[in-house]
């Protein structure tokens, strides 16, 4: 089944909804039947059949049969959030007493769901160094249950091997989840790797338009019908018919935004390599990144987000370059169709070493745009 045919023909059946070429929004909360052994039927099979927009939609069923397929699964759970996504795969593989080993400095929410929220049942996570191996075996432990991996990492980007550390888990009887935003499926594709378990924050890539918070659990049909029925419908994370069919739109575009994302980068990295300004520069694939090979195993694709850190170390003067630039917003998350900073000086005390750190996503202007931008702009520093 090749990416093509997903994208644009998987579980879309245009006959039943008048031949329409774009999927209709199926806004209900409630789905009705004609006989009591009907209804009976589908509650007993709510995974499969529709009976109230909480467990099942038709519009986010399609988008779940696209996103499986994309990421080579067999079955996907679309969710409110990339934090719902992490909240409701972590948990359903964890019970109170055991032990989680983690990458240090994973995303902001999943540390707090490990640090704040799961420590109140007894689960305790120990944060290692992930580019190497040999610190997931070391911090393992008889009650260790799973690995949380995050490659790469979002600020720095460090990489984790993938199959080394799901061949380890596997012999340890360890579950793995690894949270794939930065790549997606069309650039790393973690399943082959042999992890249990991929999450997503589907705001970014996937949706690429700034417009939906989605969050997508892939892995499976074990492990996600395990979640389906527990946390899944417990907790009620559930992702809207509307926003699933403004994925649907943006899954159109996927192949060719990432492209571009991907090709402007490499060219502002080259401006960015030059400046004396630059004290050092984070990205996957640049020649100088020690995990250069690792990354060019795993991943297909460059992909857009990379991080800066400035000789300027006076935050007025770092504001200043940020408050400056014309084609890029100050925000968090990325993704989308528009280029953006998000500066560590708004996280950290002005003394901190990282306050000159800027993290960048490359969106879909022009390179020649951004880089005029930027080459005005970096005398402020």
């Amino acid at each position: 089944m090749n990416q093509s045919f997903i994208i644009n023909q998987l579980a879309e059946e245009r006959e039943s909804y008048f031949n329409a070429v774009a999927p209709p929004i199926i806004q209900t909360s409630n789905f009705a039947y004609p006989t009591v052994d009907e209804f009976k039927f589908a509650i007993e099979n709510e995974k499969e059949e529709h009976i109230y927009t909480r467990g099942n939609n038709p519009t986010v069923d399609m988008l779940c049969k696209k996103m499986a397929a994309l990421e080579g699964a067999e079955d996907c759970l679309m969710v409110g959030s990339g934090a719902a996504a992490i909240s409701n795969a972590v948990i359903s593989q964890i019970n109170a007493g055991e032990h989680i080993i983690s990458v240090r400095n994973p995303y902001t929410w999943a540390n707090h769901l490990m640090t704040k929220i799961l420590t109140r049942f007894n689960v305790e996570t120990t944060f290692v160094d992930g580019t190497n191996i040999e610190n997931f075996i070391k911090a393992c432990r008889p009650n260790t249950k799973l690995i949380y991996l995050e490659s790469p990492n979002s600020w720095t980007f460090e990489l984790q091997d993938l199959k080394g550390i799901a061949e380890f888990a596997k012999s340890k009887g360890i579950i793995t989840i690894i949270d794939n935003s930065y790549c997606t499926a069309l650039c790393q594709k973690p399943l082959e790797f042999g992890i249990d378990l991929v999450v997503y924050s589907a705001t970014k890539y996937y949706n690429g338009h700034s417009d939906v918070v989605a969050g997508a659990i892939c892995g499976s049909r074990e492990k996600i019908s395990q979640i389906f029925h527990n946390e899944f419908m417990t907790l009620g994370n559930i992702l809207s018919p509307q926003n699933a069919w403004l994925m649907l739109r943006s899954l159109r575009t996927l192949s060719i935004r990432l492209k571009q994302s991907s090709e402007t980068t490499l060219k502002v990295i080259d401006f960015l390599k030059n400046s004396d300004k630059i004290e050092q520069l984070w990205y996957p694939f640049s020649n100088d990144n020690p995990q250069i090979e690792l990354a060019q195993r795993q991943m297909k694709m460059p992909m857009g987000m990379f991080t800066v850190s400035f000789k300027e170390k006076r935050v007025d003067k770092i504001k200043k370059f940020c408050e400056s630039l014309q084609n890029f917003l100050i925000a968090v998350s990325w993704g989308g169709h528009e280029s953006l900073i998000m500066p560590k000086c708004a996280f950290v005390s002005a003394d901190d070493p990282q306050v000159s750190m800027l993290r960048f996503y490359i969106g879909l202007e022009e390179a020649s745009t951004l880089i005029d931008d930027l080459e005005k702009n970096l005398a402020i520093l």
